[in-house]
Parts: structure tokens; sequence; C-alpha cells
């Protein structure tokens, strides 16, 4: 695990950033049925003018401050210096359809809002890259936005030519799919008792530990309990339920049901993925079985397979900055396209 000294603010040297909303066609017509009125997408760029563009999408609490210089979800890869390098690329970040940011999405306490498919999020993607006259080198996406990125590669090929896909397979796992139903669940009972972030905080907290390996935990927090007033408290507690305050604090219960439910409708016939497609795999990712990437690229016409063994599990895409650059190399250097 990594250390925790800390450590002094990092200097990073600014690049070039800009950033707008885009009005989407309306209606919109979704991939389940329904349609978005007046809908639109938050986009933002980092890196040099003129430098080649990589979509960086990832988990559904992503947004579109991707890079350190941002602060932003994925600092550990996407920055000067680090895997997607945004001195020599500009990384596209986005808020999602049905998020908690400035796209179009559900409003806290409000009606039911429709239901999302990564396909949807792949369409008012284009639509972004098409406004802004961009095309890209490379989709890169990890989690919920690799089912984003093959949605946008099987549909608009031509605006993204190369694929990098962490933590996701073309279909998903009955088990993980059983993991969210749950945490949906709590927050539909936390909204109808009228406690939506106690809901909220609750279903984050059980996220978490499908998110991570039992080996990290077992190194964390073996420790003993404590005796608390009113009862003994576990050394792993604080953390879990920390992360779901910590969560509470930046998105609405709303949005977490909905692109939740995005990820597990999820499926894609995977021979339609004409682009070459690099995968990766985590053996220890609990949500998605090494196996179902591994038949996930066997079914691609143009697919490679990379493992990437790691302690944090489906968090891995987070934390394994080092490991990444590599693989990231491989798929977004101009001389591999």
């Amino acid at each position: 695990p990594q250390s925790n000294e800390p450590r002094g603010p990092e200097v990073l040297t600014p690049v070039h950033a800009v950033e707008g909303i885009v009005d989407l066609p309306s209606p919109m017509r979704l991939h389940h049925g329904g349609a978005l009125t007046h809908a639109r997408m938050a986009w933002r760029l980092v890196g040099p003018e003129g430098a080649p563009v990589v979509l960086a999408v990832g988990g559904i609490s992503g947004h579109r401050r991707v890079g350190a210089e941002d602060r932003g979800w994925w600092s550990a890869v996407v920055g000067p210096g680090r895997a997607l390098d945004t001195h020599r690329y500009r990384a596209l970040g986005i808020d999602y359809l049905g998020g908690s940011a400035d796209s179009t999405g559900p409003e806290r306490g409000g009606p039911a809002f429709a239901t999302i498919s990564a396909y949807d999020q792949a369409e008012a993607i284009a639509h972004v890259l098409g406004q802004l006259g961009l095309s890209l080198t490379a989709a890169v996406g990890a989690s919920y936005g690799a089912q984003v990125a093959m949605a946008l590669g099987a549909r608009f090929p031509a605006l993204a030519p190369r694929l990098l896909v962490i933590s996701a397979a073309d279909r998903v796992h009955p088990l993980a799919s059983g993991w969210r139903a749950v945490e949906r669940e709590i927050v539909r009972f936390g909204i109808a008792r009228g406690d939506a972030d106690g809901g909220l905080k609750l279903a984050r907290a059980l996220a978490m530990t499908t998110y991570r390996t039992p080996r990290e935990f077992e190194v964390r927090f073996s420790g003993s309990p404590r005796r608390d007033p009113d009862r003994h408290r576990l050394p792993i507690e604080d953390y879990l339920f920390a992360r779901g305050d910590a969560y509470v604090a930046q998105y609405r219960p709303e949005s977490f049901v909905a692109l939740s439910e995005s990820i597990d409708l999820f499926e894609i016939d995977a021979t339609q993925i004409g682009v070459p497609t690099t995968a990766v795999a985590v053996p220890e990712d609990e949500l998605v079985p090494y196996r179902h990437m591994q038949e996930y690229v066997g079914r691609l016409p143009a697919g490679k397979l990379v493992t990437l063994d790691s302690i944090y599990g489906h968090d891995a895409f987070l934390k394994e900055g080092e490991a990444l650059k590599p693989i990231f190399a491989s798929v977004i250097e101009a001389d591999t396209l």
C-alpha cells in the first residue's frame, strides 16, 4: 500500500485549460427509451493547443476535472509527466449525463430521472467533439468510463480510432450487479425515509468494500476493535464511513442511483468494436472477473489483453499511475497509430 506519510504540496507547471458546456440535440433519444429535452454536457480540455486529444473517463464519480493540475479524480495518471502527459497531449474530461456536476442530471429530491446508458454518454461525447471540431487520438476509460469508451468505439470509430479499456468487459458479472443493486436499494430506502444522504453514505461505504481487495484490508485494518461508550468499533469502520461522508459532500443520491444502474444495464457485442482495443485486467478485481476480461478480448476483432496485478483491485486504475505509464504509451503514442 502507498505510504501514509504526509507530503508537501506538489508543484505543477500550469498548462493550457479551456472548458464549456455544449447543448445536445433536443429531444435526445435515449438507448433504453425516452428522451432528454434541452440536455447539455460539460467538458474540459487540458493540454497544449493543437496537441493530440485523448478522452479520459472513469467511474460514476468521475467528472470533467481529470488531471493533477485541477486536483482531478485521475491525478495519479493524468498530468505533466504522468501516463497521460498533459505537456504532450490534451486530456478531454466530461461531466456524465445523470451525474452530479454541470451536465444534465437528476435534481436533488426531484422526480425520477431518465434511464441513462453508456451509449447515451457516447452520443453526447460525439456531439461535443463535433461542436469543438475535434477528433481523438484515443479514448481511455476505466470502470464505467470503459463502458463509455467501448460504446464510443463501436458507434463512432472515426472519432475514437483506438481504445484503452480498464476494468470493464462487454458484459457485467451478476454478483457485481447484485452488490450494486443492494447499494441502490439502500439509497432508495434512505430517500423514502427522508434521509437520502444517510442512505448514500451507507451505500458508498458498502461499495468501498468491493472496490479494494481482501489483502489490502487485511494489511490496513487487522488491528483490535476499540470500545466506544455504546459499542465496539472495528478498525475498518472509520475508513468506510469517512469515505461515505466524503462522497455525500460531493454527489447527489439520485445521480448515484442513475449511474450505478447504467453500469448494470450495459452490454455490447464485442465483435462490433472494430477499432484496436487494449484491455487492462486486474486479477484481484472483485467486480470484473479476470475470466470475463479474457473472454471479452477473445471476442474483439483487434484486441490485446494486458494484466496488471494490484493490491488495489478495481481501484487499481486510480492508484497504479507508474504501472499504467507503459500501457498508456503503447496506446496513445503517435507512432503506434
